[in-house]
């Protein structure tokens, strides 16, 4: 990606005209927060008054959406109760079930929504599937999420560090079914040495599980060769008593940063509410949206991907999408580019966004977007 390109851009009409104009392939990640079939919205006409009307609406932009979607590239779909049933099997079918990253609990509603008979309901749901499974280069895993308190040992000069057993604890994984992984390593129980070979002061180490039973090692011998400072010996007890073991210096931060798995369950302290989300947006351009998705949320599903993708945004809203691409770029130097698409429904008369003067819902997203742009930086180009 080219740093003069703007890091977003505005496409107004309805997706389904637009996104045939974009180039296949062209398109690396996909966040929609399509209408959620409530009939209170005012995008898109959204009474749709059945699933099966609903499904029939989504289903053709979910094609063109596959369309310009890149073979290593990842969508990801916000949706509700009402739906999400629906919409899981209806990306079973236009993506592949094989295809089927996540389903995610997003908690964008700590307090519980308290009108209404029922539960108080929390939480959405945020579906993730891959353009094609085995190259999609998404990375489902971020450092936000590692405690630094997992790593509860220190080196003098400040390194945060823990001990994990060397040997495999996984007990598909032993002698027959890894050969190779089994043999025996030398080790200085007092002062923490470990060689592939006998050095004064050593004992013969085997890899073992907690019964006695031959195990095999999680490192081969090259590899144990290559980061000998990365091991240490030390005496542990077993139920047949005392004996040596080997263990790996698992370090806090090694090779630019560590990152941990991202859980299916999204908390607002982590990803942003609706609360927050809405101050965000008045913070720009005053409270001209009721229901906007916060930019945390967007920039943890952006994590997933390189620093340098075009991210799509084909239901663009209030313009989230954009704002969380211009914020990530300001933060880690990326040159992510973000397509926004809104239509040019008008606003429900009486609204805060008709109240203000924006006439449809493409006026919000533009407008927001300026906003960004003068703000975060980065740029729009419109059309």
């Amino acid at each position: 990606m080219q740093r003069s390109r703007p890091w977003n851009r505005f496409l107004e009409g309805d997706n389904l005209d637009v996104l045939p104009t974009l180039e296949p392939g062209s398109v690396d990640l996909v966040y929609a927060d399509p209408p959620y079939n409530t009939g209170n919205g005012f995008a898109y006409a959204d009474t749709f008054g059945s699933h099966q009307a609903w499904v029939a609406f989504m289903r053709p932009r979910l094609d063109a959406v596959r369309r310009v979607l890149a073979d290593h590239g990842a969508v990801f779909v916000s949706i509700d109760d009402h739906e999400v049933a629906h919409l899981r099997l209806l990306m079973d079918e236009v993506f592949g079930e094989a295809n089927f990253l996540a389903q995610v609990v997003v908690n964008l509603n700590p307090k519980g929504r308290q009108l209404g008979r029922g539960f108080a309901t929390s939480h959405e749901y945020l579906l993730a599937y891959a353009r094609d499974l085995r190259r999609c280069v998404l990375d489902a895993s971020s450092p936000d999420t590692v405690d630094a308190g997992d790593f509860p040992l220190e080196t003098e000069d400040g390194r945060r560090f823990r001990h994990l057993p060397l040997r495999n604890t996984n007990k598909k994984f032993n002698p027959v079914t890894a050969p190779t992984l089994h043999f025996a390593l030398y080790g200085d129980p007092v002062g923490g040495r470990v060689g592939t070979a006998p050095f004064a002061g050593s004992v013969e180490v085997t890899p073992v599980f907690g019964d006695g039973r031959p195990a095999v090692w999680r490192w081969s011998r090259p590899r144990i060769e290559e980061r000998p400072d990365d091991l240490v010996c030390r005496i542990v007890k077993g139920r047949g008593g005392e004996r040596a073991d080997v263990f790996q210096r698992d370090w806090l931060h090694r090779d630019g940063g560590r990152r941990k798995k991202l859980r299916t369950i999204w908390l607002a302290e982590e990803v942003g509410s609706t609360d927050t989300a809405v101050a965000e947006l008045k913070h720009l351009v005053g409270h001209v949206f009721e229901s906007p998705k916060p930019t945390g949320l967007v920039r943890r599903i952006l994590a997933t991907m390189p620093h340098d993708v075009v991210v799509l945004d084909p239901f663009a809203g209030s313009g989230t999408t954009g704002h969380a691409v211009a914020l990530a770029n300001a933060a880690d130097g990326g040159t992510r580019h973000c397509i926004s698409i809104n239509s040019s429904e008008p606003t429900r008369p009486g609204s805060n966004a008709h109240l203000a003067g924006l006439a449809t819902v493409a006026d919000i997203t533009r407008t927001r977007l300026t906003a960004v742009a003068e703000q975060v930086g980065g740029g729009l180009a419109l059309s």
